[in-house]
């Protein structure tokens, strides 16, 4: 796994084997990261279910204003530390749960959700976000889920666009 764009382009990133943590692909990646391209520059984000940390990390690398990593699991804590070892910038590593990180109230242009797929954890982490208005204005919501079935954002005061990748769906959610 590697950075694919920006200051870090090409490094290395160090990954784990639990089952509870599924790094996204590659290509996956490159094409989230294509939807949001142009509003990463000086952008506060929250790179929550951080895993290895490595869509955080790209934001770093992309020119990101903040970036704060959430993850629960002390191993990907650890993983994250290291792999921000040698990246410079401004940001943050919490272990902590994520409705009790995002009850800390901070305000995001980009919030990245790749929540473990069997859960709910990212419909509950996407309504706690607009319900309590965490997202700047024209700030965005990448979620990574299975593409299992389809999920219904329609009732949000979001846009919301929608793109396969194989196994693996993205929803856009943007405020406008």
């Amino acid at each position: 796994m590697r950075v694919i764009a920006g200051k870090y382009r090409g490094k290395k990133l160090k990954e784990f084997d639990l089952s509870t943590t599924r790094p996204t692909l590659d290509r996956v990646k490159e094409s989230m990261f294509n939807l949001i391209q142009f509003g990463i520059d000086d952008a506060v984000v929250c790179d929550l279910f951080s895993g290895t940390g490595a869509l955080g990390i790209e934001c770093i690398s992309r020119g990101a204003k903040k970036v704060y990593f959430v993850d629960k699991n002390l191993e990907a804590i650890k993983i994250i530390k290291s792999n921000l070892s040698k990246i410079d910038g401004n940001y943050e590593i919490i272990n902590d749960d994520y409705l009790n990180f995002l009850s800390r109230k901070i305000k995001f242009d980009i919030v990245l959700l790749d929540p473990p797929f069997k859960t709910d954890y990212g419909i509950k982490a996407i309504n706690y976000i607009v319900e309590n208005d965490l997202l700047n204005t024209g700030g965005i919501i990448l979620f990574e889920t299975s593409d299992e079935k389809e999920v219904d954002f329609t009732s949000l005061p979001l846009e919301v666009k929608r793109k396969k990748y194989g196994t693996v769906a993205v929803y856009k959610l943007e405020k406008v």
